[in-house]
């Protein structure tokens, strides 16, 4: 065994049964590899490169803070860099008013956003408990709550570590929520009613919920009318409506944020990550509405949730105004022009070879494929010229396949070799 083989295997992270790439630099949506070839990142990395790799403009925003000075604690130091964020950010997603907590990742914004709707509740409504409800295809972060709370039980396997917690409704979709003789609709959304209802809504702060499915199903969409009977629901009852945008926020479903594809479903908080730092910096940010955030510095209210001593990095905030730079030099009528021409070709590969499913929308898709394909299909990928991120574990038997989800500055071309070749592929696994 070559020592980078034994190092690797000292490196506690994840692993495939795929070679990696030997990468010698990156521009765009491009990675180059060893031996003068290159490799288009079909899944924004792990669908969070959402401007590319290699970004002047990104650069220059860490440069010139680098040289202003790399950390100063935002109880200490004037938080300039950081202000500017939390108004660009909120301007850019079309939540002005917003108050925003700034933190290191998307597990931790996730805690930080329970942390604070218990707060909120707890002051505003004098809930007895709080109770965070989530869904039985949910993913929400890494940490042992959030593993615990979440539907995703490919990542926590063991019932026993649960922490006595457990997803609380049904997700709208059909691996988890089967109806005799129809599918899913709105009224779905009673599911989440009935949990309230039994629990008391004294007891329940709030519903933390994925606007558009992630990777444990693979880009699942809700039915027409499903959030809004969501929001509806919680609303008469004094329950906080939590969207976790980690993954779907900043642009990745074709709007600032999923939940703009629907009317009538407004949050009380976002959480976004993966898309506001971009690949250049861990982040997460959780957007607080003006209508509760005065709760959280009431007198009676308890202290501010922990939110870790990198949280505020001014290096970060950097990194993050560098990304809505890119995104804000974006022709949006190209782009949307780009996203339905995406949706358009990966519908056309339904049925295609071991594909099962696609579902999605804007610039994120899941190809289901047959049981046992997965990693067939990602060989044959690669051999093309392209790779994707796998996502596994919806319904019994799990689910599995491809998580198609190209950079937001993809061109024209781009777009049409990730289409050839994974159309190519498909075509060859058969």
């Amino acid at each position: 065994m070559n020592r980078y083989l034994q190092n690797r295997e000292r490196l506690l992270t994840s692993s495939r049964p795929l070679p990696d790439f030997e990468v010698l630099g990156s521009q765009g949506p491009w990675l180059h590899c060893a031996g003068g070839t290159r490799i288009f990142d079909g899944s924004s990395g792990l669908l969070c490169t959402n401007v590319g790799q290699s970004s002047p403009k990104v650069h220059a925003r860490i440069e010139k803070q680098f040289f202003r000075y790399s950390f100063g604690g935002a109880a200490v130091v004037q938080p300039h860099i950081q202000t500017e964020l939390t108004d660009r950010l909120c301007t850019a997603v079309g939540r002005p008013d917003d108050s925003v907590a700034l933190t290191t990742c998307g597990t931790l914004g996730v805690e930080v956003a329970v942390g604070l709707a218990r707060n909120i509740t707890r002051v505003r409504d004098k809930k007895q408990r709080g109770d965070i409800l989530t869904s039985n295809m949910s993913y929400h972060g890494m940490s042992a709550l959030t593993l615990a709370l979440a539907g995703n039980h490919a990542r926590r396997p063991r019932p026993e570590d649960a922490l006595g917690l457990g997803p609380a409704f049904p997700a709208p979709y059909p691996p988890t929520h089967a109806h005799e003789g129809r599918g899913c609709d709105a009224s779905c959304a009673d599911e989440i009613m009935k949990e309230i209802d039994s629990r008391g809504a004294e007891n329940v702060a709030a519903v933390l919920i994925e606007p558009v499915n992630g990777t444990t199903g693979g880009a699942f969409v809700p039915p027409d009318g499903y959030l809004r009977r969501v929001s509806e629901l919680c609303r008469e009852r004094d329950v906080l409506v939590i969207h976790d945008e980690v993954l779907t926020g900043i642009w990745r479903t074709g709007t600032p944020l999923a939940s703009r594809h629907w009317d009538g479903c407004e949050p009380d908080m976002v959480i976004l990550s993966k898309g506001l730092g971009a690949g250049y910096t861990g982040v997460g940010a959780v957007l607080v509405s003006p209508e509760i955030a005065p709760w959280i510095r009431h007198e009676d209210a308890d202290p501010l949730p922990a939110m870790g001593t990198m949280a505020t990095h001014p290096l970060m905030a950097a990194a993050c105004l560098g990304v809505l730079d890119e995104l804000e030099a974006i022709d949006f009528t190209a782009f949307e022009a780009r996203g339905e021409r995406l949706g358009q070709a990966m519908k056309s590969l339904n049925g295609v070879g071991p594909v099962q499913d696609i579902r999605g929308l804007g610039f994120l898709y899941g190809v289901e494929v047959a049981r046992g394909q997965l990693w067939p299909v990602m060989k044959a990928t690669e051999e093309q010229g392209v790779f994707f991120y796998p996502f596994t574990g919806a319904g019994e038997p799990k689910s599995e396949g491809i998580v198609v989800a190209p950079p937001l500055i993809s061109t024209d071309e781009d777009i049409e070799f990730l289409i050839t070749a994974l159309s190519g592929a498909l075509e060859a696994v058969g």
